[in-house]
């Protein structure tokens, strides 16, 4: 009977949400952090979401929690501070993350309008998608010949290829790339991926 009372008791207060503290935050930042790369404002909003859940969850259980008007600005301060230490530490690197990302979009055949987007939804400031975008090597003609393929599209389909070529010029128009080079990956005249543009 008592050893089901201790266990009643362990599983309550392992439940209890635990406060919002800036040793927490580092933590859960660095466990984000080993999982997933990430540019500096993306790993704020990620922070804020785990903030807000925690504090959701603090409500639910019925834990007086702090809901002053500073509490917000107090998140605000925890977070910048916790991002510049990551950013001291050499563990976020917005130029780096989006180089790797960029590349690895365009390796996948994503155009560069959508890759610019993409990493826009991650954070990364316009001044740096413009530079990263600016030493892109593959161009758009590759990246739509690497779509085509990866997406079974056009020479790359097993059967009615004639049939469905107005489809697939519309699905790679649709994914950000130019009527021509939507054209030449279809039709199979475009530049091969590996050919720098």
């Amino acid at each position: 009977m008592m050893g089901s009372e201790r266990d009643g008791k362990s599983r309550r207060s392992a439940g209890r949400p635990r406060p919002v503290t800036a040793d927490w935050l580092f933590r859960a930042a660095a466990h984000y952090l080993e999982r997933y790369a990430s540019s500096s404002d993306n790993l704020a909003r990620v922070l804020a979401r785990k903030i807000e859940r925690r504090r959701r969850a603090a409500i639910e259980a019925g834990e007086p929690i702090e809901a002053d008007e500073g509490s917000e600005e107090r998140d605000r301060a925890m977070i910048s501070d916790t991002i510049a230490k990551f950013l001291e530490l050499k563990l976020l690197d917005d130029r780096a993350y989006a180089e790797a990302r960029f590349a690895s979009l365009r390796r996948r055949g994503t155009s560069l309008r959508q890759t610019e987007a993409k990493l826009g939804q991650k954070g990364v400031p316009r001044e740096l998608r413009q530079a990263v975008a600016a030493q892109d090597e593959m161009g758009d003609a590759a990246a739509a010949l690497a779509y085509a393929r990866r997406r079974r599209l056009g020479p790359h389909r097993a059967a009615d290829r004639q049939t469905r070529r107005d489809r697939d010029i519309a699905a790679m128009m649709r994914a950000g790339f130019s009527f021509r080079d939507s054209v030449g990956a279809i039709d199979g005249t475009g530049e091969a991926p590996d050919e720098p543009s």
